[in-house]
């Protein structure tokens, strides 16, 4: 069965172009020009990613985010005609994988969506680092507690993984930034604290002994 994405744009043309690209790679599609229609849509067919435009009318694109990430871990590309670092850090402080602006490449698109599937999808060998009581089983993705899996998003994994292959080593949040997000921005963000903050939250709701440590006055790091 073929990955659904939903594409929410505003703009018809928009919609119909980048829903072409994505149908032309095997995908499945749905559309909105809306985001009361996602979510009134969303529990129905949930979707495997959402392609998001940030100046929607109603309830913006940002907005949209930040609800889906309360209930959902599915990635989510933000594109917009805002092009700043601060939209961009905006975007990634509220939980999106990805942010693209306008105007784009179509394949440049594509490309982006094929490269978080090709890290959220499971090849057969697997490698595993253990450290306290969890259990990060790489090439699947997933993480592992007392034999649970704990669900993240793609970002918050890619986060507790980089952190993890390199314990008891402390990062800035700048470091953080530019090996995880693979973002080079001199403004100032909470990104890094924020998605450390989700991460928290679902390792405490799990009983781990495990923790992301903050290292005051410097960053944060992962005791073996």
């Amino acid at each position: 069965m073929s990955k659904l994405i939903y594409v929410v744009d505003d703009d018809k043309n928009i919609r119909e172009l980048v829903s072409m690209y994505i149908r032309k790679e095997g995908y499945s599609v749905k559309t909105f020009d809306n985001a009361e229609g996602v979510l009134a849509y969303f529990d129905k067919d949930k979707p495997d990613m959402l392609v998001i435009d940030i100046m929607l009318p109603g309830i913006d694109g940002y907005e949209l985010c930040k609800k889906i990430r309360m209930t959902s871990d599915v990635p989510i590309i933000i594109i917009s005609a805002k092009g700043d670092d601060i939209d961009k850090i905006v975007g990634f402080e509220i939980g999106a994988d990805d942010y693209i602006s306008k105007p784009f490449s179509p394949r440049e698109l594509i490309a982006r969506i094929k490269s978080i599937f090709k890290r959220t999808n499971a090849p057969q060998n697997t490698n595993k680092i253990k450290i306290k009581d969890i259990l990060i089983v790489l090439d699947e993705r997933r993480i592992l507690h007392k034999g649970k899996e704990i669900e993240f998003t793609s970002k918050e994994f890619d986060l507790i993984l980089y952190l993890s292959k390199n314990a008891n080593k402390a990062y800035t949040r700048e470091q953080l930034l530019k090996e995880v997000w693979k973002c080079d921005l001199d403004i100032k963000t909470r990104a890094v604290d924020d998605m450390i903050k989700r991460i928290r939250k679902k390792l405490q709701n799990s009983r781990c002994e495990f923790d992301i440590t903050t290292i005051w006055g410097y960053g944060y790091k992962v005791e073996s």
